[in-house]
């Protein structure tokens, strides 16, 4: 396999990426009005570009928050994300926002995600070209961002383990997530690092991958395959190659799912439901998105360029 270096501004080693151009763009500097997100289309095209071709990271800063008196911070945000992308299901039931917040759900209880415990996340990806969040409000502490170029994750794969990266190209068994029960097929199959015509794309979430091989009804894990996703994972946990910080009240942060992963740090929570930590999450499906490989079609449908797709289908 012929694997070469990529040279994209994706690919940026962390804290390079706050040298990127819509790091912490201030929203109080765009004129930004929630009653009227439909004005702002200048700053949307930016954004899209950033995310596609750019770093593939934007934080807005300064939006404040939708009056809840009003109107339903929900469906403000959506319309808001909807000047950027088309919002897909995240679960059978149809959802287009979710709500990220500690429901206190028991480790056995069908309805617990990871997004809706406290605890800490593992870097992953989300079945969406971009994922946005908008914080509503945060956690008595704890809870920070983290971010890594899976671009960089290639690369420095390429530089130090080659024969490693290598197996990461190939496909991986994934399990149908617990939530996903719109969907007939059990498992699907995709690679972690993928170029396909010309085009870049890293897709990893290890809980499904361990679930899949644990099942014992797909081959087992070989021992090359299990020592690539745990290099792949201490590689993004590495401090000099991701970026932490954290989002604050009225902050919107949007990430390209392709050449990024994110995760969550644990954090500590108050008893009152009304006080604990809040963010709202939007799948997008992207209309300048590049071409995916067709093993990516088992998760995603279609994978053609600017194509509506990922998200989980809505039982009927």
């Amino acid at each position: 396999m012929n694997l070469t270096k990529i040279s994209h501004p994706a690919a940026w080693s962390g804290k390079d990426l706050f040298e990127s151009s819509m790091w912490q763009t201030h929203l109080a500097d765009e004129n930004f009005d929630w009653s009227r997100v439909s004005d702002n289309t200048e700053l949307f095209s930016r954004i899209q570009q950033e995310l596609e071709d750019g770093s593939g990271v934007v934080l807005l800063k300064g939006a404040g928050l939708p009056d809840a008196k009003e109107s339903d911070p929900k469906n403000v945000f959506h319309d808001f994300c909807s000047q950027i992308g088309t919002p897909i299901s995240q679960s059978a039931a149809g959802e287009k926002v979710f709500s990220v917040r500690n429901e206190g759900y028991a480790n056995d209880d069908p309805r617990a995600r990871g997004p809706n415990t406290k605890k800490k996340l593992s870097f992953h990806t989300d079945r969406c070209d971009v994922i946005a969040f908008l914080c509503l409000q945060q956690a008595k502490s704890g809870g920070e961002n983290q971010v890594v170029s899976s671009m960089t994750l290639y690369n420095e794969m390429l530089q130090r383990r080659p024969d490693l990266l290598e197996v990461l190209c190939q496909p991986f068994y994934y399990q149908r997530h617990n939530v996903d029960l719109a969907n007939e097929k059990p498992f699907t199959q995709q690679p972690i690092f993928s170029i396909y015509k010309g085009h870049f794309a890293s897709n990893f979430l290890r809980v499904l991958i361990n679930r899949a091989y644990e099942s014992g009804e797909v081959p087992a894990m070989t021992v090359l395959q299990r020592e690539a996703l745990d290099y792949l994972e201490d590689l993004a946990a590495e401090e000099n190659l991701h970026v932490t910080f954290r989002q604050e009240e009225g902050d919107i942060l949007l990430l390209n799912n392709w050449v990024t992963y994110h995760r969550r740090t644990e954090f500590e929570d108050y008893t009152e439901m009304e006080r604990r930590r809040h963010l709202l999450r939007v799948w997008l499906s992207m209309p300048n998105s590049r071409p995916l490989a067709p093993l990516f079609a088992g998760n995603y449908g279609a994978t053609e360029a600017g194509a509506i797709r990922g998200g989980m289908r809505a039982s009927s």
